[in-house]
């Protein structure tokens, strides 16, 4: 399945080592030293471990609980810099759209679009992502099963663009809280693209009195563990040196310089199941 990714992203360097692809970064961009200095890490990282990857970063954050919550620095100051990061360390990119007549701004800048978990049945939007020609990776809602996808999918390639990836972040339970239910990327595989598992979003505790997304990040090893084992072809964590100071969130982050120790083990996971 990883063929097509391969093709379709010049800067997606998949080996024959059979490891699963990593989609890592900051929540949002918050600057370009930054961005850069995270990506330059994390594909030292990958590099040594052979796992191909793409650097993540949110050009702007278009779902937030408050007013004042951050939501990015300008959005083509963000494109630039992702674009950046692109070409001088030799990664691709990928980033979220939520409207329509964004697609076509941020194709010119990164190579994957994004489609957020609650704009997953946005036909438009949808569509708009599949015609820019870029692989279009689409969250699975909080509110659907694995199953329900199928509709997404079809949307993408109905629309003449066979690069898909879907993605689960977690089912909503309650009303503050999420949960795994790890059929769903059998299930979503069952269609014939790439599956990840969103390892930090499905660790968040959403609709906090504070207004401010919880999380536990104490999980991450253990849902990415369980990933791996159900045959996941890629893991999304989003990833900041100091998550205490990130602009958006922190609170289900994984520390920069816990990565490399992650990775290793889940390597290992991997190499067990083959």
């Amino acid at each position: 399945m990883l063929t097509t990714l391969t093709s379709a992203l010049p800067n997606f360097h998949h080996t024959d080592s059979g490891q699963f692809f990593l989609m890592a970064g900051p929540c949002v961009i918050e600057g370009e030293d930054m961005a850069l200095r995270i990506a330059e890490r994390v594909k030292d990282i990958t590099d040594r471990l052979r796992i191909p990857y793409i650097f993540k970063g949110s050009y702007r954050k278009a779902n937030r609980s408050r007013l004042d919550s951050f939501t990015g620095i300008g959005d083509e100051t963000a494109l630039r810099i992702l674009q950046k990061v692109g070409r001088e360390i030799g990664v691709a990119t990928v980033t979220d759209i939520h409207e329509s007549d964004e697609a076509a701004l941020a194709a010119e800048y990164v190579d994957v679009l994004q489609i957020p978990a609650f704009l997953c049945r946005q036909t438009d939007l949808l569509i708009a992502a599949a015609k820019t020609g870029k692989v279009v990776n689409v969250k699975k809602g909080q509110f659907l099963n694995g199953e329900a996808m199928q509709f997404a999918v079809d949307k993408v390639r109905q629309s003449g663009n066979e690069h898909v990836i879907l993605t689960d972040r977690g089912n909503s339970f309650g009303y503050s809280d999420l949960v795994v239910d790890f059929r769903n990327l059998p299930a979503m595989r069952a269609f014939g693209v790439p599956v990840v598992m969103d390892v930090t979003h499905s660790l968040q505790r959403p609709n906090q009195a504070s207004g401010v997304t919880g999380g536990q990040p104490a999980l991450i090893e253990t849902i990415a563990k369980a990933a791996i084992a159900v045959g996941a072809d890629g893991l999304f964590i989003e990833t900041h040196p100091t998550p205490a100071t990130a602009k958006s969130d922190g609170a289900n982050m994984l520390a920069l310089d816990k990565l490399e120790d992650l990775l290793v083990k889940l390597t290992r996971v991997r190499e067990a199941i083959r």
